[in-house]
């Protein structure tokens, strides 16, 4: 399993590229909630979310011959605008299979930064192409959450934020495939073991406390949400046994519950963020809300803005 170092040396290797985002305060939510609420407002980071970090790290220690034939991901978006990105600092073509309901946003993004995109079937087909893709082409496959390399990229969140919220006793994080929790829970057991990581997923991809139930990573049915960069249909090899190391708790929450945390970040927070990015919110807006540790301060991590004006439009 990943360790500290790792991490510290992951956000040294960032850190001449990719800046540090705030901790901003939510001041409705804090009053709502008798306590400090902060936001670590990854939606403010390159590319519009966390994911340019794992992507730029798993670049800077890539090998030539890893390199040499391009890369390969499968993506709902995200981890398509930072690979692109991450690709186009280092010269090496990318080809990335989206769904074909992918944001349409999303997809402009990454062929504005170079990407080769494909839309194809949902996520299962996806993938399915993609496989096929690295056998004919010779690329390499980037995983969206489930490499060590990504996933201690993607820790280096958790190194800032439990720099800037010393008093913070809980830290709500949005999971789809567990890349960006299981990176922070590796920090909060080393740095803090006494914080509570809650995981916190929309019911209708609730692919992480599906592989706690199963025992292990195992695909979901079905996969159905507005939370589209969280629709992961089943968790990493990788991912699954950090979570359940290191996270302390899951919590579902259901698309009216994104809604009404859609309009309460929009409107009072002040911040624009994507659906998957509002479910910690979601969380502690819902009376089904986790159990929450009963002093300290609150820190909810905002994964990503990339909306375009007709998915805003929702949920205004």
């Amino acid at each position: 399993m990943l360790d500290i170092a790792t991490l510290r040396e992951a956000r040294a290797r960032l850190g001449d590229t990719l800046p540090v985002t705030p901790l901003v305060p939510d001041h409705g939510l804090s009053e709502r909630l008798g306590r400090r609420v902060w936001l670590k407002a990854e939606s403010l980071q390159r590319t519009g979310s966390f994911k340019a970090r794992g992507a730029l790290n798993w670049l800077r220690t890539a090998s030539p011959d890893e390199l040499a034939g391009g890369l390969g991901a499968v993506s709902a978006g995200n981890h398509a605008l930072g690979l692109a990105w991450a690709a186009r600092q280092a010269g090496v073509p990318v080809t990335i299979v989206m769904p074909e309901d992918a944001s349409a946003f999303k997809v402009a993004g990454s062929r504005e930064l170079g990407a080769e995109v494909i839309l194809h079937g949902d996520i299962h087909a996806a993938w399915t192409l993609m496989h096929r893709l690295v056998d004919e082409r010779g690329l390499t496959l980037v995983h969206p959450y489930d490499d060590e390399r990504i996933i201690a990229g993607q820790g280096s969140v958790g190194l800032e934020l439990l720099d800037q919220a010393p008093e913070a006793s809980a830290v709500l994080c949005p999971i789809g495939g567990g890349g960006l929790i299981s990176g922070i829970g590796v920090a909060a057991a080393a740095l803090r073991p006494s914080l509570r990581l809650i995981g916190v997923e929309p019911l209708g991809a609730a692919s992480m406390a599906h592989a706690w139930a199963e025992g292990g990573p195992a695909p979901l049915a079905r996969v159905e949400t507005a939370a589209k960069s969280l629709a992961a249909a089943i968790v990493g090899e990788h991912t699954y046994p950090l979570c359940r190391a290191h996270v302390t708790a899951l919590a579902q929450v259901g698309e009216a519950d994104l809604e009404r945390a859609m309009h309460h970040l929009l409107y009072g927070a002040k911040l624009m963020v994507e659906p998957g990015a509002a479910v910690g919110i979601a969380a502690l807006l819902a009376r089904h809300g986790p159990d929450l540790p009963p002093d300290g301060d609150l820190v909810v991590v905002l994964t990503g803005a990339n909306l375009g004006p007709d998915e805003l439009r929702d949920f205004t």
